[in-house]
């Protein structure tokens, strides 16, 4: 169950983070506003990478 929720989390994370990178990139025109949206989505990205990497790798608990 706790791996299910993990993955919810990290599919929300993906959503969320590609909706910062896509105001920071086509709808924001200052730079610092452009890299204060960028470096959360890019964080939540890598969260989201290591969360599905580890769902993926450890298999069914055979619960």
């Amino acid at each position: 169950m706790d791996k299910m929720w993990l993955s919810f989390y990290a599919m929300g994370a993906m959503v969320f983070s590609m909706f910062l990178i896509y105001a920071s990139r086509y709808k924001i025109n200052n730079r610092l506003l452009k890299f204060l949206f960028a470096v959360p989505a890019y964080l939540l990205l890598i969260f989201a990478f290591f969360s599905m990497v580890y769902i993926v790798f450890s298999g069914p608990t055979g619960r």
